[in-house]
């Protein structure tokens, strides 16, 4: 399975967060699995971290590269699929994570109960 993580799930597995769902956990461990992480995410990291909402480990770079997942820009096709999305959810992060989803064929892997909506596309995790 090819699954691009929710911002939220990929903080919460790299400081082995005891709020990561525990088949997420199962999911991201799987070496059957190719794990995506998308510019969108580290766009959401770096813009709360400056912010103040969020603060992140000195080492948090080196702790991400380790993981070995796989990079997923954010292309023109991915965005104007956001424009045709149904309201269901306000987030402009979690829509464009959705709609790379959807553009490449990926499973979304989230906590959020709310991206649901969207399909079969969004796996949410418990």
């Amino acid at each position: 399975m090819k699954l691009l993580l929710d911002t939220r799930i990929l903080l919460w597995w790299l400081d082995a967060n005891p709020l990561l769902p525990r088949d997420a956990m199962a999911l991201i461990r799987d070496p059957q699995n190719t794990i995506f992480v998308s510019a969108v995410s580290l766009c959401e990291i770096w813009l709360k971290q400056s912010l103040g909402k969020l603060r992140l480990p000195a080492s948090f770079q080196e702790r991400l590269a380790s993981e070995g997942f796989e990079n997923l820009p954010l292309t023109s096709a991915q965005s104007a699929r956001i424009g045709q999305m149904e309201w269901m959810h306000r987030d402009p992060f979690d829509r464009m994570l959705v709609a790379q989803a959807q553009a490449e064929n990926l499973t979304f892997l989230t906590a959020d109960e709310a991206l649901a909506g969207y399909g079969p596309v969004v796996r949410v995790a418990r």
